[in-house]
């Protein structure tokens, strides 16, 4: 199952996250399939890749919790519903 989680980078103490989609089996710094944004959460920033997201989410990739909390404060889901009606 193919999920849609944060992959740790930055330094000790500053850490900044990307969106990554990944094999659901595989360690948090694993090999990811496609990288699709980019989450700071000191200074909360977001950038994503919508597209990417959008199909990953269609064919049935799931969102971890903390990033299903992401993606619905920034209207991702809003998106992917709007694409289906």
């Amino acid at each position: 199952m193919v999920k849609l989680r944060l992959k740790r980078c930055g330094r000790k103490q500053r850490a900044v996250y990307r969106i990554v989609a990944i094999d659901g089996r595989s360690r948090r710094e694993g090999k990811d399939l496609c990288k699709m944004g980019f989450y700071d959460p000191i200074n909360s920033q977001t950038d994503f890749n919508i597209p990417a997201i959008l199909y990953f989410l269609e064919k049935g990739a799931q969102p971890t919790g903390t990033l299903f909390d992401i993606f619905k404060r920034a209207g991702i889901f809003y998106k992917f519903r709007k694409k289906f009606n």
